[in-house]
Parts: structure tokens; sequence; C-alpha cells
């Protein structure tokens, strides 16, 4: 396991802003006697840095609170939600409370310094360790453990609880061209998301491997997640000259969307269309929408108690929790001889 960082203390501050530590203090402390460029400054080193100055609480580190915290992009958010669920499983059965940060909005610019934030400010003051949602940051500066929960990036610098995002949409495109399906199109997730562009990969390698040219005019780039989008994307997709008999999107909230669209216009599904999500969220079955289930749920409670061992100074058996996903076959997909 890599090496923890060190926490940052008030001389980094002043050192990095080149100022004194008197004048980093008079700052922390609200004083107007600070010129304002001199704030500013002194302002964007700590939010770079990490920096907390909660000292009466982290003097007090020395005994455990007994507190975990929870940093979530968006707790409205249905996928949020279900790792959630886990993560209050876990609290309950443990000896341990949990406090919770979320910007309330997964678009929010700047949630990489958010998250750094949010951890340094909770795991140097007042929590035991801290578990982080879909985390964007590749590091965190902290003097007390971490877990994150299908991170952004693919080898974050702390331990993690992952799907496995490629296997499940390679095990999606099998069963859609099992049905008879060769226009497939897909709607992607944020680019900058790891799990987002393993769930392309497995689309286009089993196009490939199927013997299937890609056809780049069926795959919507500008999808994100979100139920409106995968709505615009999939009238994009719907429109086209030649359009697809099928629609794979990158998750739940984008397929919802394609539901959207395909009423919209007057298609049905799966007659008219076949329509696989990603995430199984409690949406999905009153939809009756086939998809892949990546036990969001299961990785909450599971990252809860690898972060409860790592608290109470107990090694881990694994870096990176490996949860595999399974497709869950419902009404929505349709043999093609059977659709059209």
């Amino acid at each position: 396991m890599p090496a923890k960082k060190q926490a940052v203390t008030i001389q980094d501050v002043a050192k990095t802003a080149r100022v004194s530590v008197s004048t980093v203090s008079r700052v922390l402390n609200g004083k107007v006697d600070v010129a304002g460029d001199t704030q500013k400054k002194i302002l964007k080193v700590i939010d770079k840095l990490g920096y907390t100055s909660n000292l009466a609480a982290r003097s007090m580190r020395s005994r455990r609170n007994n507190l975990l915290g929870l940093v979530v992009p968006d707790i409205g958010f249905p996928y949020s939600q279900e790792v959630m669920k886990g993560i209050n499983r876990a609290i309950a059965e443990s000896t341990f409370d949990l406090l919770v940060y979320t910007t309330g909005d997964i678009h929010k610019t700047g949630t990489i310094l958010h998250e750094q934030h949010y951890v340094s400010l909770l795991n140097n003051s007042i929590t035991d360790g801290v578990i982080i949602v879909a985390s964007a940051a590749a590091e965190f500066i902290t003097d007390a453990p971490i877990i994150a929960v299908d991170p952004h990036i693919v080898n974050p610098n702390y331990p993690s609880v992952q799907g496995t995002n490629y296997h499940g949409a390679v095990e999606v495109m099998e069963y859609l061209l099992s049905l008879g399906h060769r226009r497939i199109g897909f709607i992607c997730g944020r680019p900058e998301i790891g799990s987002a562009e393993r769930r392309l990969k497995g689309y286009k390698d089993a196009l490939i491997n199927a013997g299937i040219k890609i056809d780049e005019e069926l795959i919507a780039h500008e999808g994100d997640f979100s139920t409106k989008t995968g709505h615009l994307c999939a009238l994009q997709l719907l429109k086209l000259k030649d359009p697809p008999t099928a629609i794979f999107a990158a998750n739940d909230q984008s397929a919802i969307g394609v539901f959207e669209a395909a009423d919209e216009i007057g298609l049905h599904i799966p007659d008219d269309l076949s329509v696989v999500g990603f995430d199984n969220i409690s949406e999905a079955k009153y939809f009756d929408l086939t998809t892949v289930d990546q036990f969001l749920s299961e990785m909450g409670y599971i990252a809860t108690q690898m972060l409860i061992k790592m608290v109470n100074k107990e090694a881990l058996d694994v870096h990176v929790h490996k949860v595999p996903t399974q497709l869950v076959k419902r009404g929505s997909c349709e043999a093609l001889s059977k659709a059209r």
C-alpha cells in the first residue's frame, strides 16, 4: 500500500504562500488587517494543500471519536442512494456513527478541490476515517484512513471498491447480439470517469469480436449519466436515417431517458426498440429495464467494513476489492426477428 502523506501544517501554508505564520493565522481568524490580495493568495494555497486549521480538534486525535465521514457528490442521485443503503447497513451493525458531506450536484465545478477539502476537514478533525463515493481526486492529504466506492480513476492512491464495468458491458453486448441485433446504439457516460470509459470499451470490443465494424454514428458521446441527456442522445440516435434496433445506455438514469424519447416519437419498447441500462437502481424494475447489477449497496457495505478495519489498524485482504457485475434480464429487450 502506498505510503500515507503527512498532514499539512500552518507552516507549510505560510512557506508556500511566502508569508509569515502569523499572517496565515490572522487570515484564518478573520482579522481585517491583512491586505485583500494577500488574503486571496493564502486562501488559494489553503485550498490547494487541503489544510484545515482546526487545531483544537486535531489535538484530540489521540482518542477515537467512533465517527466516520462520507463524501458523496449528490445524495439525491439514485446511484448515490443505492450506495448509501449499504453504508447505512454497515454503520447500523457497527459502533460508529456517520457524518455526510455533499456538493449536492455531480456537475458542480471544482469537484476534486471539494473532495480534497472535505476529506482534509473531516479526517484532520472529527472523523476516524472517510468514505468517498465516485471520487475524482487521485490522492488526498490526510492523517486518517480513506476508501473510495467506484472511483473515477482506475488506480487511485488509496483503497477502493469497484465493479467489473468492462465485463458487465461485454455481457450486455453479447446478450443483444444473441438476440439478433446488429445496429446497437451506445449512450456514453461522463468521459472523465473511468467506469464510463470501461463500459464504452466493452461495447466496442464486443462488436469487434463479433466481426461488426464500429459505426461512430451510433455512439452518443454527449452522455453524462443523466436522464435529461439520455433523452436527448436517444432522440439523436433514433432520428438517424438507419436508426439502431437496440440502445445500450451507460447507466439506468440514461436508459430511462431512452424510454422517454421512445414514447415521444411513438416507439414501443421492446417491440420497436430494445434498451439496456447499467447499475440496477430501484427504478429499473418499474421500467422492466434489463440492466447490469453492480451491487451498489453491497459496494457501500464492503467499503464501510474495509474502512472500519483500517481505523482499527487491521490489515486489508486486498487494496482494490472487485465486485462482479451480473446481467439482469427483464422485459425491455426482444429478439430482432420478433421485434421487426
